[in-house]
């Protein structure tokens, strides 16, 4: 076997047949040049900046209602469903986050992911019962296994450009900055011609309220701290600026910035607020668990209508997968010289089972988190961090008012700081060659401004075989792109389709 810095060989494995050795020699901690103490901050830094969805999913997932104004569980009072979301979220978080980390080895975090959850919410609820809806998720889900069983979605990722996979990775960075802009309430969401929100505006015109001056301070932190080499600076920048905000919390009582009642206070805190009232310890209610009707949905919607929906999903999820493992792997420096994650086909196969599992659980399609890169901005290069991030999701389920203590302000300063290690990899791109310049340029511009990974890549694919065509050089276009680029072609003309047919 050919020795690279991330195969196994490429450093001395510790002897001994201790068990801290085993563990060593299973995840391969020493062979990838890393150590315990750095899969351990990274794994707490990767919990840390997924944290949210334990918070935010259930108030996607919990207050939508189905086609019989029922919420998940069957009921209409939304402080019922909520908590059940949350304790199914967390419970699949951190199963799977632990199951990534044993059987795929590698940092990448898991849970339900944000955009599918709102497909879920927003557009297959409507029209179906809740377990109907689910179970179009699990049918995802099992496609998605299918394809990797058969090695139709590991020959996919190895068909990428190697240009392309670096541009993901930097359009990747550029997205989860957004993110971190918009989650804290740096950049606000203001409303589009059509009535939706894009996120375009520098706060309400101007830096104001508390939560932004801590986010701030967050941020300048967390860069000092990284600058100077400072061992866990984004693990630190986390939990110094949480502790900045509960301190303002305590002095000023800023409040949410919706608060139960509707009232919209616009320099309060995104979501969380941070301040720990109530019990420490609860008895999640998993009643959700196992409450999904996999054919359902062919009753109220029709095959054709199924088949774009599961359609919807599947792509959406296929390639948010690709997109985020090639990101945060190309971060860590742990793909080959050909661009390729050695052992893809376990994540790609316990990512799959996410979603089956999301769908289980009535917790909406769980995938990948771009936050992993939060794991290897610490150093974190190994499935060990995704072990302590996963038992930490298992730990919320029980001590969900700790997550509740940190803020969006204080947990997305991170994203900003990884957004830049992740773009400096824009040098590798060649963009004097204008067929792999123009499509990574289209990917990383459109991710961030589309607030869609899949969207960017999209764009990328497409644009790639077109400009290959037409400078004639077919040979450069492997089958499977053609066949990609099609796919997204109906993917981007879904409405117009769906209008066509009359769904």
């Amino acid at each position: 076997m050919k020795e690279t810095p991330n195969s196994p060989q490429s450093a001395a494995a510790p002897s001994g047949s201790g068990f801290k050795a085993r563990v060593d020699r299973y995840f391969h901690i020493s062979a990838r040049r890393s150590n315990f103490a750095r899969e351990i901050r990274g794994g707490l830094a990767m919990f840390f900046a997924m944290a949210y969805i334990v918070v935010l999913n259930p108030l996607i997932i919990g207050t939508a209602e189905d086609m019989d104004g029922r919420l998940p569980g069957g009921g209409a009072d939304p402080a019922a469903a909520i908590p059940m979301v949350a304790a199914a979220t967390a419970l699949v978080a951190g199963v799977m986050t632990i199951v990534m980390g044993v059987v795929g080895r590698y940092p990448f975090g898991l849970a339900a992911g944000m955009g599918l959850n709102a497909v879920v919410a927003v557009t297959l609820a409507p029209q179906m019962t809740w377990a109907d809806a689910m179970g179009l998720v699990v049918l995802e889900g099992v496609i998605l296994l299918l394809l990797v069983l058969t090695g139709f979605r590991t020959a996919v990722f190895r068909a990428i450009p190697a240009g392309l996979k670096t541009a993901i990775a930097v359009g990747l960075g550029l997205f989860l900055t957004l993110v971190g802009f918009v989650n804290a309430g740096f950049i606000r969401r203001v409303p589009d011609a059509a009535g939706s929100t894009v996120p375009v505006q520098l706060g309400d015109g101007h830096l104001s309220g508390w939560p932004i001056l801590v986010f701030v301070i967050g941020l300048a932190l967390t860069i000092v701290l990284t600058v100077r080499g400072v061992r866990g600076a984004l693990l630190i920048g986390i939990i110094g600026t949480t502790a900045l905000a509960v301190v303002v919390e305590a002095a000023v009582g800023v409040g949410p910035m919706v608060d139960d009642a509707g009232n919209v206070n616009p320099q309060g805190w995104s979501l969380t607020v941070p301040t720990l009232s109530g019990s420490l310890v609860g008895i999640p209610d998993f009643g959700l668990v196992g409450q999904f009707n996999l054919f359902g949905s062919l009753e109220h919607v029709g095959v054709i209508a199924v088949i774009l929906l599961v359609f919807t999903l599947l792509l959406a999820d296929f390639f948010d997968t690709m997109g985020t493992m090639v990101g945060v792997a190309g971060q860590a420096d742990l793909l080959d010289e050909k661009g390729d994650l050695p052992g893809a086909r376990n994540v790609l196969v316990v990512d799959s089972l996410a979603a089956v599992a999301g769908g289980a659980a009535s917790s909406s399609s769980a995938t990948v988190y771009a936050e992993s890169a939060a794991a290897t901005g610490e150093g974190a290069r190994t499935g060990f961090a995704s072990v302590v991030a996963g038992a930490m999701f298992l730990l919320v389920t029980l001590f969900a008012p700790l997550v509740n203590l940190v803020p969006f302000e204080a947990a997305t300063p991170v994203l900003v700081v990884v957004g830049f290690l992740m773009m400096t990899q824009v040098r590798r791109i060649d963009f004097t060659d204008y067929g792999i310049g123009i499509p990574a340029f289209l990917t990383i511009v459109i991710m961030p401004f589309s607030y869609s990974i899949a969207d960017g890549i999209g764009a990328g694919f497409v644009s790639y075989t077109l400009i290959r065509a037409a400078q004639g050089r077919f040979r450069d276009i492997h089958p499977l792109m053609w066949v990609i680029a099609v796919v997204f072609v109906v993917y981007f003309a879904l409405g117009p389709i769906q209008a066509a047919l009359g769904v």
